[in-house]
């Protein structure tokens, strides 16, 4: 079953905007200039903007059409359905490795290795992969440290800035 891209742009404004509604609603933190509002506000105005953007059809032409398989290439096309199968399960499984991992490995270590298992299943080279593993997890851990103020699993590595 295939949907519209309108429909699911659609989708996307719709539980944007959810979120931002619901963000704005919590209530300030004394004495913080940023609350627990501004977290669920960022994140529904970006997927209004993305649900928008889908809509309207931007970027609709950088898509290329997959090809009929033909019957040479009927074999590469089962076994490229079953490896978006497991790709498919590749968040879910580093949501299970983060939760079972964090505290023992640490948010660096942990994120190193998401992060480079999640671009290798997207099809990036080990080279820029392992750059975006490197880099990734001292900015996300830098921004919740600092600027959200949570605490982080310290674990085998800990940041500098901790």
């Amino acid at each position: 079953m295939h949907l519209s891209d309108r429909v699911t742009g659609g989708f996307l404004v719709l539980l944007g905007a959810f979120a931002f509604w619901a963000g704005s609603r919590l209530p300030a933190v004394p004495g913080q200039d940023v609350g627990p509002a501004v977290f669920p506000m960022v994140i529904g105005g970006g997927l209004m903007l993305c649900g928008a953007l889908i809509v309207l059809g931007v970027g609709r032409s950088f898509e290329e059409p997959d090809p009929e398989p033909t019957e040479a290439h009927a074999g590469l096309a089962r076994w490229l359905g079953k490896r978006r199968v497991l790709a498919a399960l590749v968040p879910p499984a580093l949501l299970l490795f983060y939760v079972l991992a964090a505290d023992t490995l640490g948010f660096l270590l942990t994120g190193f290795a998401m992060v480079l298992i999640a671009a290798l299943s997207l099809g990036a080279t080990l080279r820029l992969a392992v750059a975006m593993a490197i880099a990734a997890p001292p900015v996300i851990h830098l921004v919740f440290y600092k600027l959200l103020r949570v605490p982080l699993p310290e674990g085998l590595l800990a940041a500098p800035w901790a």
